[in-house]
């Protein structure tokens, strides 16, 4: 027989409370109040126990409340694409820009029922204190994590960014029974512009056909360079249909693009594969016949796009 299935995942953030005699399930409630000082003691050892910014601000949160009543924290960091929000809405509130060395960290915002007073604000930003390096260190672990998983040149996703949301939109497209289809695309002739004006204006044309491709796409969608002149668009709850309409208007996107090399203008074009994933499908399946849709857009005249069988 065999045996049931057992999760192995530990939770080494949890773990860490644990030894330090804290608890890592906490539900939001009255809470033993605190002074200051013992406050700023705890806080000091327990945002040091993660490199996740929400489980940090998630500890903050729940801790701060056991000495200054609050019910909702915000926090944002366009930069980082950041923006958290723990609690419910309150009409009332109190923002504080944090800033270490000339270095911005972001913006916290404290929300409640009732005014703040004077000494209440008082011990916030005393606690704040207690908030910058745990979240500083954080957001440079996660700026090393985005970088890891972008492409330098573009600014796109790359290869590895690529193979891990696939399979996580695929898996999630099978549980939701939503659709979800991909965008091989190609830069058309693209050799000929690296053999006539060299590589170094190749690489701005990648980056400027980067540049159109997430400029034209919706926040929910993602682009990938998946490998010299070749990028990929992963369209979650589209349709071919609706994706046939995405990948035209990136054609005539990249078409429009005027880019001038010595006063001289380059014509750019883009051909498109399109995909989408079928019941039972494997990703390398989907990728298999994006790929061949790609190749019967650029055999049938470039600058076009195609779908897969």
């Amino acid at each position: 027989m065999v045996p049931p299935h057992q999760s192995n995942t530990i939770d080494f953030d949890a773990a860490k409370l644990r030894r330090l005699g804290f608890s890592s399930a906490q539900q939001p409630g009255p809470l033993r109040a605190l002074s200051l000082a013992d406050l700023r003691r705890q806080l000091t050892l327990q945002l040091q126990t993660s490199l996740e910014a929400d489980r940090i601000l998630t500890l903050f949160f729940q801790e701060v409340r056991r000495l200054v009543p609050l019910d909702t924290l915000a926090y944002r960091n366009a930069g980082s694409d950041l923006r958290l929000e723990f609690g419910v809405s309150a009409s009332h509130s109190a923002s504080y820009r944090l800033s270490h060395e000339g270095e911005y960290l972001g913006e916290v915002v404290f929300r409640r029922g009732r005014r703040f007073d004077d000494q209440e604000l008082g011990q916030l930003e005393s606690l704040m204190a207690c908030l910058l390096f745990p979240l500083r260190n954080a957001l440079l672990y996660r700026a090393a994590l985005r970088s890891a998983l972008r492409d330098p040149l573009t600014d796109t996703g790359n290869r590895i960014a690529m193979d891990q949301a696939l399979q996580r939109e695929a898996d999630r497209a099978r549980r939701t029974l939503e659709p979800l289809s991909v965008l091989m695309l190609d830069i058309d002739h693209f050799k000929s512009i690296n053999d006539r004006f060299g590589h170094g204006v190749g690489d701005e044309v990648l980056k400027a056909i980067a540049t159109t491709l997430k400029a034209d796409l919706r926040n929910i969608d993602l682009v990938f360079r998946y490998g010299g002149e070749e990028f990929l668009v992963l369209l979650s709850g589209t349709g071919q249909e609706a994706a046939a309409m995405i990948g035209e208007r990136l054609r005539q996107a990249v078409e429009a693009l005027q880019h001038l090399v010595e006063g001289q203008a380059i014509h750019l074009s883009i051909s498109l594969g399109c995909a989408t994933l079928a019941p039972g499908e494997t990703v390398e399946s989907l990728l298999r016949r994006a790929d061949n849709a790609l190749y019967n857009a650029k055999r049938e005249g470039r600058n076009r796009l195609a779908f897969a069988g």
